[in-house]
C-alpha cells in the first residue's frame, strides 16, 4: 500500500499525471535567473510600499468616518439618510459625517 502511495506522489511530482505540468515546469524554470523577473519584483514591492505609505492616512480616515457614522446612527439615534450619509462618511471621514450632522442641525438635510 505504501509503495502505491509513494508511486502516486512520485508521478504527481514529476508531472506525469497532468498534461500541462511539464510545459508549466519548463516555463517556470525559464524564470529562474531572469533579471526581468527580479526587476519586476523589486518594482512591485516599491510600488506597494509607496501606496501603503501614502494611502495609510486615507484608509484610517475612511475607517474612522465609518465608525463615527455607526456611533452617531446606532448609539445617538441621529436620523440621517442611510446610504448617502454612510458613503459621505467613508469617503470624507470624520469631516464628512461632521458636515452631515451640521446640515441635519440646521434643517437642510431631510
Amino acid at each position: 500500500m505504501g509503495a502505491i502511495i509513494l508511486e502516486a506522489f512520485t508521478d504527481f511530482a514529476s508531472g506525469t499525471i497532468f498534461g500541462a505540468a511539464p510545459d508549466a515546469a519548463a516555463q517556470a524554470i525559464n524564470l529562474i535567473n531572469n533579471p526581468t523577473v527580479l526587476v519586476a519584483g523589486i518594482i512591485l514591492i516599491a510600488v506597494t510600499i509607496f501606496l501603503l505609505f501614502f494611502l495609510k492616512k486615507v484608509i484610517v480616515n475612511s475607517v474612522l468616518g465609518g465608525i463615527i457614522w455607526i456611533v452617531s446612527v446606532v448609539i445617538f439615534h441621529v436620523e440621517l439618510p442611510m446610504i448617502p450619509s454612510f458613503v459621505i462618511a467613508v469617503i470624507f471621514g470624520p469631516a464628512g459625517i461632521g458636515a452631515m450632522l451640521l446640515l441635519k442641525f440646521f434643517g437642510l438635510l431631510v
